[in-house]
């Protein structure tokens, strides 16, 4: 039963963090279009809040309760997909930090990319949720 909810506490973080990892850059895509003070005033805020109020407290609520699950499950530790898997958090964790430099660099007014820029940064968390959820429920090797 244990393992049960904190399967579903992983899988409610995961949720979470990804929301973030969608609706933060899309942020930045409006913030990089925007061309008044108070826009661009009003978008370091919502940016802050989600960064360190939700994305960053799902992240490791996230790596808190997956290794958990690990703990219960020693065996996974031999399996393939797990490493694979892994490895996929590991890019994500930095995609998670680079969003945190960009958001940064938006605070200080020294962001140096255009909305288009953004619009491709966006998709990277797309591609990373597909390639984990498949290794988590295939578990192909």
């Amino acid at each position: 039963m244990l393992y049960l909810w904190i399967k579903a506490l992983h899988i409610v973080s995961l949720v979470c963090w990804f929301a973030a990892l969608f609706y933060l850059p899309r942020l930045f895509v409006y913030h990089a279009m925007s061309e008044d003070a108070p826009s661009r005033e009003r978008f370091v805020i919502m940016e802050r809040k989600l960064y360190r109020g939700i994305m960053t407290p799902s992240m490791l609520l996230t790596l808190i309760f997956g290794a958990w699950l690990v703990y219960l499950n020693p065996s996974w530790m031999s399996m393939g997909w797990l490493h694979a898997k892994i490895a996929l958090v590991v890019l994500l964790i930095g995609y998670h930090h680079v969003c945190g430099a960009h958001r940064k660099r938006f605070e200080r007014n020294e962001s140096r990319h255009s909305h288009k820029f953004y619009r491709f940064f966006n998709e990277v968390p797309v591609v990373l949720l597909l390639l984990i959820v498949s290794l988590a429920v295939v578990k192909p090797f």
